[in-house]
C-alpha cells in the first residue's frame, strides 16, 4: 500500500515512498476458517453478481461456508493454501485429488490418468486485493503441493461467462479440454467449462 514517510499533510520537499507489505502463501490452519469463510461469501457476492441470482447471493452464510473448509483443513485429503499480504489473509485455494467423476471424459468414461489428476476446487482472492499476484502464487503453491503428492496435471471448473477467470488460467498455461457442464444455480443455469493444465507454473 502507499504510505507517506510522515503522518503530516503533504508539503513541498517531503518525499513519499511505496511500501509493499510482504506477500506469501502458507498452508491453512483451523484458526483461518472464519476469515476464509468471510472472504468466500464476500467475493462471491461482489464478483459473481452477474453469474448468480441475487437471492442466492444474499442467502450465502459464513457459518455454512466455514463448515466444509474446517473439515478439509482438519481432515484432508484436499489442502487449503492461504495467500497473505503482511498480516492480512487475502485469498485461498483448495486443491486435492480429483474424483473420477470430475476428471471423466464427456461420455463419463474414466480417463487413463484419473488417479493422478488434481482438482482445484476453489481459488478466490478478495477483490480489493486483486491484481497483486496473489492468485498466481496460490495456484503455483497448490500445484507444487499436488505434484509432490503424485499428481501429474490439474483440472478446474470455471464459469464460461467469467472471462477474467478463464483468462487467468489460460495465462497459467491451462486450456479448456472440451468438457462442459451446466449447474442449477437457484433456478438459473450456470454453464461451466473444464480447464486442465500443468502443476508446475512459471510466474515470471
Amino acid at each position: 500500500m502507499f504510505s507517506p514517510t510522515t503522518d503530516n499533510p503533504p508539503r513541498a520537499g517531503i518525499h513519499y515512498v511505496l511500501r509493499m507489505a510482504e506477500a506469501a502463501v502458507r498452508t491453512a490452519v483451523p484458526d483461518d476458517v472464519a476469515e476464509l469463510a468471510r472472504i468466500q461469501v464476500s467475493t462471491w457476492q461482489t464478483g459473481f453478481a452477474d453469474l448468480l441470482p441475487p437471492d442466492v447471493l444474499a442467502g450465502l452464510d459464513t457459518a455454512a461456508a466455514g463448515e466444509p473448509l474446517a473439515r478439509v483443513i482438519e481432515q484432508g485429503p484436499a489442502v487449503v493454501h492461504v495467500a497473505t499480504e503482511g498480516p492480512w489473509v487475502v485469498g485461498f485455494c483448495v486443491t486435492g485429488p480429483a474424483p473420477e467423476s470430475e476428471s471423466a471424459a464427456a461420455n463419463d468414461v474414466p480417463v487413463p490418468d484419473a488417479q493422478t489428476v488434481a482438482l482445484v476446487g476453489t481459488l478466490l482472492v478478495e477483490p480489493r486485493w486483486g491484481r497483486r499476484g496473489h492468485a498466481g502464487r496460490l495456484l503455483a503453491a497448490a500445484g507444487a503441493a499436488a505434484a509432490a503428492a503424485g499428481s501429474t496435471r490439474g483440472i478446474c471448473w470455471v464459469p464460461e461467462r467469467n472471462k477474467s477467470l478463464v483468462g487467468f488460467f489460460r495465462r497459467a498455461g491451462w486450456a479448456p479440454d472440451g468438457v462442459v457442464r451446466t449447474l442449477d444455480a437457484g433456478g438459473q443455469p450456470l454453464r461451466e467449462v473444464r480447464m486442465t493444465g500443468p502443476l508446475t507454473l512459471d510466474l515470471r
